[in-house]
């Protein structure tokens, strides 16, 4: 079967252990090479043509359902997690169930720019889902670094999201190197212009990286969290239950690393941080009848 672009299709070489989306196709050194984007996984990577297969609708359910279900454990545990955070924050907001004064919070306001649209939707479904306020923009990567400054004014978030397709090269030099990099090199400088706009970190908290990215310089950079310290593969929504867990978590507490870490899909060999300080604001009283419907 002849491969075209927007086709599933997996790597021989690989074991077709990840499935990927073919993205365009070109010559090469006289042979066709596809790019290629995975579907569930960050990670851009390219291949020659005949090292692809088109995966049929069994193999395919079969690696979607280990997908989604990963996907829901890591959902159920954080709905876990909000529950406690909700029940703590009631117990001091009415001292101790003592006075029952009605109450309001506000969760942190996410702006996730993201490379891949497709990506970026799926991310929007679970923000949504979890009852997040983010505002989504699609964004390649090399023009993020131009245009953050302007999001940023206009949009004012509490936490920064920098995402989208990355992979090392061990052809381009070493781990070490940012050139060798697919796009840590403009995540780093995205980071960096952020920085310059909003220099604490407690103001505005930012995740930044994808597959493989170059974890130390995005944290150098100014990041709070970041992909990927063994350079391994990560799961395109592990951006939201980073940012999730520190959008319902209050602006007074600290979070360790770990309590961020422990609900992703990857976990800390794909994502890591520094201690960081929550956003989210409780209020009262909460008057019902001046609510909006969706506020």
């Amino acid at each position: 079967m002849a491969i075209k672009k927007m086709d599933i299709v997996g790597r021989r070489s690989y074991n077709c252990d990840i499935l990927f989306r073919v993205i365009d196709i070109v010559e090469k050194d006289g042979r066709q090479v596809a790019y290629l984007y995975g579907e569930y996984i960050r990670l851009a990577a390219d291949a020659p043509i005949e090292d692809l297969i088109v995966m049929g609708m069994a193999e395919m359910q079969k690696l979607t359902n280990e997908y989604r279900s990963k996907e829901e454990q890591s959902l159920e545990l954080f709905r876990q997690d909000v529950t406690l955070l909700k029940q703590r924050q009631e117990y001091q907001a009415t001292g101790g169930y003592a006075n029952l004064t009605n109450y309001f919070q506000i969760p942190g306001k996410v702006l996730h720019l993201d490379g891949d649209q497709t990506y970026l939707k799926k991310c929007l479904a679970l923000y949504e889902k979890i009852g997040i306020p983010v505002f989504g923009i699609h964004c390649s990567e090399k023009e993020m670094p131009e245009r953050i400054s302007g999001f940023l004014d206009y949009y004012r978030p509490d936490i920064l999201v920098v995402t989208g397709h990355d992979a090392y090269s061990k052809a381009k030099g070493k781990k070490s190197d940012l050139n060798a990099y697919r796009h840590s090199k403009q995540f780093v400088e995205t980071v960096k212009e952020a920085r310059r706009k909003v220099p604490s970190l407690d103001q505005l908290v930012i995740f930044a990286g994808a597959c493989q990215s170059h974890f130390e310089s995005l944290i150098t950079a100014g990041a709070n969290f970041a992909s990927s310290p063994s350079r391994i593969n990560i799961h395109a929504l592990d951006p939201v239950y980073i940012v999730a867990k520190i959008s319902f978590t209050p602006f007074m507490e600290r979070i360790h690393v770990w309590d961020v870490l422990r609900n992703t899909l990857t976990g800390e060999k794909g994502l890591g941080g520094i201690e960081t300080k929550g956003v989210l604001r409780t209020g009262m009283p909460y008057r019902p009848e001046y609510a909006q419907e969706g506020e």
